[in-house]
């Protein structure tokens, strides 16, 4: 795979990006509102918060990352001239390296802090049936492997930083919702996926419409909702129903926050896989601001949390960025206001 990065777009990219956000970035505790962002965002899929609260918006019309401030500053880090073109996943890891997911391009490397660029998930670096197709989402650990929803193969992938290429969960070409170890277990188009400080992975099982929970030794199990129920009641576990999951993030205390994207809602869910709608109300999709279930979002898709509690949603269907706070009240801090 060839890779071209401009200079200017790496140094910004080793500084600051973040998407697909892991746990294990936090910003200050800032609880109140952002300034909002004077930025044109057509189709926003993902978000990142850094701990110093800078926000990282993946723009795919664009193929562009977005750095915002807190102060509401917004700069364009990625666009024409460079290879990417569909950034769903992006993520930064704990030594710095930045990883990149491309869904148009079937693709992904690692940019070393150095600069250094490596493909991932190179052609015979892996097994012969089973290669990236429509990755949508990738975080990394703090060993610098990376873990990819492989949305065409209903598999989560595995990548080294030497190349290698295998299968952590799932059977390619092999749909399902069977829970399990590695290849036993099942997926249905796999999305969004995040990382615990402990190196469990949480995935958006978008065809499935629940949330998948894969230990470090491959153990796949369920952590909410009913696969193949569609709804949005809240409950613990099967009782609970989402629609098209597509996002996920985990904070420190590992609460799973969802963005629940058919429903129009913004979803929590604790380490005992209790499910409570943090933000919006089932079925209505709009723009407003407002506490709670008097906010509407319109088809998130990205999301992210940092250390004091704030939400950050990549509301796509409106074209903007919201902050949910802990208190629950929810602000567009970029992009159409409502």
């Amino acid at each position: 795979m060839k890779l071209f990065i401009r200079s200017s777009l790496l140094t910004m990219l080793l500084v600051s990006v973040g998407l697909a956000l892991a746990s294990d970035n936090g910003a200050p505790a800032k609880s109140t509102p952002r300034k909002f962002a004077v930025v044109t965002l057509g189709n926003p899929r993902a978000i990142a918060v850094d701990a110093a609260g800078d926000l990282y918006v993946g723009e795919v019309d664009s193929g562009t990352v977005y750095k915002i401030t807190p102060a509401g500053d917004a700069t364009a880090l990625g666009g024409s001239g460079t290879t990417i073109k569909d950034p769903v996943g992006v993520a930064v890891s704990r030594d710095g390296a930045v990883y990149v997911s491309d869904a148009d391009s079937n693709a992904a490397f690692r940019i070393a802090p150095d600069g250094k660029v490596t493909p991932l998930g190179r052609p015979g670096n892996g097994p012969a049936d089973v290669g990236l197709t429509t990755p949508t989402s990738i975080v990394a650990d703090a060993a610098g492997n990376a873990y990819v929803t492989n949305n065409g193969n209903n598999v989560i992938l595995k990548l080294t930083a030497q190349g290698a290429m295998s299968v952590f969960a799932g059977k390619a070409g092999s749909d399902g919702n069977d829970d399990g170890t590695g290849a036993a277990a099942r997926l249905a188009s796999p999305r969004g996926i995040a990382i615990d400080p402990a190196g469990n992975l949480y995935v958006a099982d978008e065809g499935n419409s629940n949330i998948r929970k894969i230990t470090p030794a491959g153990v796949v199990s369920t952590l909410a909702g009913e696969a193949r129920q569609t709804g949005s009641n809240d409950g613990t576990g099967k009782a609970a129903h989402f629609s098209a999951p597509r996002g996920l993030a985990v904070d420190n205390a590992g609460n799973v926050y969802v963005a629940d994207t058919d429903n129009h809602l913004i979803r929590k869910i604790t380490p005992a896989g209790v499910v409570t709608t943090l933000a919006g109300h089932a079925g209505d999709n709009g723009k407003a601001d407002g506490p709670g279930a008097a906010a509407r979002f319109s088809e998130p898709r990205g999301i992210a949390v940092d250390a004091a509690g704030n939400v950050y949603v990549a509301d796509t269907g409106n074209a903007a960025v919201r902050q949910i706070t802990p208190e629950g009240v929810v602000t567009t801090i970029a992009g159409a206001k409502p």
